[in-house]
């Protein structure tokens, strides 16, 4: 038997113009889609060692982290989870889970099958979780590892007092993981100065790169308890010890440990370079600006956002209830069919409750909250109209 060539790929590639505007990926700058387009570079070559060198650099001011292990994993904002938790956890530890939203969930999979005895502490639905109801579940639980979404991209809830919680974690000898992924550049996040253990964010939302590869950074404190595991990492790929030699973290001469895209490392490199170039204070302020515009434009548009206190709602992903009787799915068709617009509908505890609005990166400008608030107004008008006209 002989398998022909598929027919499919005798057509030109075609991929359309989009503006995407919920949970992530956001659109990449000209720039780094230009830099995307360099040759190739072998993984152990010196130019490409260079380039994941500044790239570190550029992990450090984002995290506002001296940290020595900064550094990239090759994967989504998902490798960035599995990394942090398959490191610190050894069988038997209890490992706490603070639930916002679906991230804590996903979390505490990866960590049973790590071997960890996982708890949960969940907040109330759409609510941070308070510092008494954390202090209360660590008196209960005696946790090794914490670990808490800054912002919990499936809800739009903003987890605050970082802070306090990483001197809680300290006065009970826990370790704190912090999920970035949606947060980071939308919220202030100080990793050294908070006492954060383990952060991660993902290289396609406020920074403005393409997926793929997940910056991600450990504190003295976790590095020191990782190299005096009992047992290896349960998984070769995310060993930090191992990925931390290849990336030149240690001052020890680099390994091959994987071959990792330098095609991606242009576009994070750039993306980290214009944003360093704006400024972190500056970045964020732009992000909670839009997210302000974003909520009086949804207020007087009659409709109501999902997360119900101020404080608690993540300025990059906006979530908004869905009004009575409106079909969310048709609203996002509309938008994507008639704009090539993304609006997303609500994941996991929110499906068929909010519409999604991301303002991250390239698309966090007032110019693009003006837009996505008519277009979604257009689209919601349209969609009523047509379910009146069936009626009759």
């Amino acid at each position: 038997m002989e398998v022909p060539p598929p027919l499919v790929l005798k057509r030109p590639l075609y991929v359309p113009s989009k503006t995407l505007m919920g949970p992530g990926p956001s659109n990449c700058s000209q720039r780094v889609l230009d830099a995307m387009s360099n040759p190739i570079l072998g993984h152990m070559h010196p130019e490409c060692l260079q380039i994941m060198d500044e790239v570190r650099e550029g992990i450090k001011y984002i995290f506002q982290t001296l940290n020595d292990a900064t550094m990239c994993i090759s994967g989504s904002g998902h490798s960035g989870m599995e990394a942090a938790l398959c490191n610190l956890i050894e069988e038997g530890d209890v490992v706490l889970l603070g639930i916002t939203g679906v991230w804590g969930h996903r979390a505490g999979d990866m960590a049973r099958r790590y071997g960890g005895d996982v708890r949960y502490i969940e907040a109330n639905f759409g609510r941070s979780l308070s510092l008494e109801e954390i202090k209360f579940a660590f008196d209960t639980h005696r946790p090794r590892v914490f670990f808490v979404a800054q912002g919990d991209s499936s809800t739009g809830i903003l987890q605050s007092q970082l802070r306090e919680i990483g001197e809680l974690c300290r006065q009970y000898e826990c370790f704190l993981v912090v999920d970035v992924v949606a947060s980071l550049g939308g919220t202030a996040f100080l990793m050294d100065e908070w006492k954060v253990d383990v952060a991660y964010t993902g290289s396609q939302k406020a920074l403005g790169g393409p997926a793929g590869l997940t910056p991600i950074s450990f504190s003295k404190r976790a590095l020191t308890h990782i190299k005096q595991r009992k047992t290896k990492s349960k998984v070769y790929y995310f060993d930090i010890l191992l990925i931390g030699q290849y990336w030149g973290c240690y001052g020890t001469p680099r390994i091959y440990h994987h071959t990792i895209s330098s095609t991606l490392l242009y576009g994070l490199r750039e993306a980290l370079a214009h944003f360093c170039a704006m400024g972190l204070g500056a970045v964020v302020r732009r992000h909670q600006e839009c997210s302000t515009r974003l909520q009086l434009g949804i207020e007087e548009l009659g409709l109501e956002m999902f997360i119900p206190r101020e404080e608690d709602r993540l300025p990059t992903v906006n979530t908004i209830k869905i009004p009575f009787g409106v079909d969310w799915k048709k609203v996002a068709d509309y938008a994507m069919r008639k704009y090539n617009l993304e609006i997303s509908g609500g994941l996991g505890p929110t499906v068929e409750h909010v519409f999604r609005i991301g303002l991250m990166g390239e698309n966090a400008t007032l110019e693009k909250v003006d837009m996505v608030l008519s277009i979604l107004h257009e689209a919601i008008q349209s969609i009523k109209l047509r379910s009146e006209r069936s009626k009759i």
